[in-house]
């Protein structure tokens, strides 16, 4: 009777880790046969199944792994990095910086396949599968990882550039780009991998497309804070390093992903927005400020006479004229009210200092000189008082305890 076909994956690919390829049984050979020409029949003699030679062979490789991971450490730690600084390029030693470490581990693992080689592992159960495919992920990792190194190298080379432009539209693009490219790397290596294993890439492929409806589905809300991301970076009503009021919060942004924008609040917590709220919410960007509102009143007590009031006004509006801190395009300093405790002056003006502790500084330098004018004209400042008249019994009540503190009146 015939034997059954073998179990086959996507167009007729055998599964993965059943059968070592031909380039690894050829490497499996070559090794076999180095080994058994140079050693003595010494070498042959097997331990639990194994000959004394593949474990030779092993230990070495394993050791020339190590060897030649700590050489190359060492020689672009100490070599090739510090002679590349020296360059007029600022992109060169960084690119060796991100290159040295996966490098290492690269020899490392070539000496991990040529040791499991050597052991020729059986297939039955099958550990030679299974030890070609991990060096295969392990060797996939190592990649992945010296990409994204160079990723953030790239990165960071641009993010130097974007400080010396005046717009902040690169800076914001510059960690975007960031997450984007890896976010790409990842899934190429990913099917890459699954290449590696001896899956059929496009039955995975097909796959995916017959679940695109359904993924798009569940991530809706992920797709519309991507384009609320991108209605962001359009319309810039804000950016990194803005003070603004979104909603409820209020605060600097600090950064804008591709799903949410966080901002620092006032008491230094952070509040990540769904990029989609903050794409429809009402945005008071308050640094697009050109100067900062100040709107008070200044209140005297009611002794204060007509002429008196009048040079207490006029003394206000000579120190806001005479103040470089303050906009001079629009001043009002008027006696507007009789409040319930003081007469009141109302003080309108603007400060260019935008920043809140800039503004908070010019306000206090402009209140000190109006509390020091106000004194001079021998006035006070009006604090809430209440007088209280009692009839009837209470008066009475009251008027015959104070009675015997008066003196007693003389014939």
């Amino acid at each position: 009777t015939a034997e059954p076909p073998a179990a086959t994956t996507g167009e007729g690919a055998a599964a993965p880790g059943e059968e070592p390829s031909d380039a690894e049984q050829q490497l499996e050979q070559g090794i076999a046969r180095f080994f058994e020409e140079h050693l003595g029949a010494w070498a042959a003699k097997e331990v639990v199944g194994v000959a004394v030679w593949q474990f030779l062979a092993a230990f070495l490789f394993i050791f020339l792994g190590l060897v030649a991971k700590k050489v190359s450490d060492f020689v672009m730690d100490r070599k090739v990095i510090p002679l590349l600084r020296r360059t007029r390029l600022e992109f060169d030693h960084l690119l060796a910086e991100a290159a040295s470490k996966p490098i290492g581990c690269l020899l490392l693992l070539g000496g991990l396949g040529l040791a499991v080689a050597s052991l020729r592992l059986p297939t039955e159960p099958n550990i030679r599968g299974f030890a070609y495919g991990a060096l295969k992920v392990f060797f996939a990792a190592d990649v992945v990882w010296f990409l994204f190194r160079v990723v953030d190298v790239a990165v960071e080379y641009l993010g130097r550039m974007a400080q010396r432009t005046q717009s902040k539209l690169d800076d914001q693009l510059v960690p975007l780009v960031r997450k984007a490219l890896k976010v790409t790397i990842g899934v190429v290596c990913g099917v890459w991998v699954v290449q590696l294993l001896g899956y059929s890439v496009s039955s995975l492929l097909a796959g995916l497309g017959i679940g695109g409806l359904a993924v798009a589905l569940a991530l809706q809300d992920s797709l519309a804070n991507f384009f609320g991301s991108v209605f962001i970076f359009l319309d810039r009503p804000f950016a990194v390093g803005d003070t603004v009021k979104i909603g409820d919060v209020t605060g600097t942004v600090e950064q804008i992903g591709f799903r949410s924008t966080r901002i620092r609040t006032w008491p230094a917590t952070l509040v990540s927005i769904p990029n989609k709220t903050a794409a429809e919410s009402v945005v008071d960007n308050w640094s697009k400020m050109p100067k900062r509102r100040v709107f008070q009143t200044v209140g005297v007590t009611y002794e204060t006479t007509a002429d008196q009031m009048q040079q207490a006004v006029a003394a206000i509006r000579r120190i806001l004229e005479s103040d470089e801190g303050v906009d001079q395009e629009f001043i009002v300093v008027r006696f507007s009210d009789f409040g319930a405790s003081s007469l009141d002056i109302t003080v309108y003006y603007f400060t260019k200092a935008i920043a809140y502790a800039d503004h908070l500084a010019m306000k206090e330098r402009v209140n000190l000189a109006i509390m020091r004018a106000v004194e001079q004209l021998g006035l006070s400042i009006a604090f809430p008082t209440r007088t209280v008249y009692f009839e009837g019994d209470v008066a009475k009540a009251l008027a015959g305890r104070a009675e015997p503190n008066r003196p007693e009146a003389k014939g």
